[in-house]
């Protein structure tokens, strides 16, 4: 898949492929744009995605499943709500059975880290 130049589209162009009832972290996403220690930043496209169409924000976590972006939405329970209407059970804004619902885009995407020079 061909990624574009500018490192927030890169970021959405994979977070809009997190399937619905998936999460993934902030590192998972840096890793598979070519920005290995690049969470911070992914978490900065984050908050900078809210009010465009399609990019299923909800669905990017920190690396242990906890809901560390959810101040950033409108409503103090908006993100919690809707990972909740996917079929994601949260307590205490973390996600329960984590690994199940973690989605790794290098893996489920096949993108080759020797391509992205990593």
């Amino acid at each position: 898949m061909p990624l574009p130049e500018d490192f927030y589209d890169r970021v959405y162009a994979i977070v809009r492929q997190i399937p619905s009832g998936k999460v993934a972290s902030y590192g998972d996403i840096a890793r598979a744009v070519g920005a290995a220690g690049a969470a911070r930043t992914v978490g900065y496209a984050m908050n900078a995605s809210h009010g465009k169409d399609g990019i299923p924000a909800h669905r990017v976590v920190n690396r242990i499943g906890m809901l560390s972006g959810k101040a950033h939405f409108p409503g103090i329970n908006a993100m919690e709500q809707m990972l909740e209407a996917e079929g994601v059970v949260i307590k205490n804004d973390q996600i329960q059975d984590f690994d199940r619902h973690h989605w790794d885009p290098v893996k489920e995407l096949g993108i080759d880290l020797d391509d992205l020079g990593l």
